[in-house]
């Protein structure tokens, strides 16, 4: 299994975790404002976070891309989950707080950029028999 696999199913593992602890914690201290303020974070780390990030990582296993016999690495797959990542952090520390400035607006675009990427990347990869 290449590394960026692992890297994308093992991110994806991380944010299911970290969705199921926050969603304990929100059950727990349903005053806290904070974590009331938390539930994109949660629905993001869930979606976004865990089920793109793991079809993401199933789909670079199953769709190699085989040139003369070597599967390269793809500079494409890291910048996804680079920007998938990056873009879930910036949201999970902004999303549940009244200061968000610009850096909410950024981490939809970072995240929107991953997937665009991904998709980009992966549509040749996917060819008939």
């Amino acid at each position: 299994m290449p590394r960026l696999v692992r890297w994308l199913i093992r991110g994806a593992l991380l944010c299911l975790v970290s969705a199921l602890v926050l969603g304990v914690m929100r059950a727990l201290w349903p005053g806290n404002a904070w974590l009331a303020g938390a539930w994109p974070v949660y629905l993001h780390l869930l979606v976004l976070g865990w089920l793109s990030q793991l079809v993401t990582g199933v789909a670079y296993w199953m769709f190699p891309r085989v040139e003369r016999g070597v599967a390269p690495t793809d500079w494409r797959g890291w910048a996804v989950f680079v920007l998938l990542n990056t873009g879930l952090l910036l949201r999970v520390i902004t999303e549940p707080t009244t200061v968000r400035g610009p850096w909410l607006p950024l981490a939809a675009l970072l995240q929107f950029l991953a997937m665009a990427l991904f998709a980009w990347s992966i549509w040749p990869r996917v060819r008939g028999r």
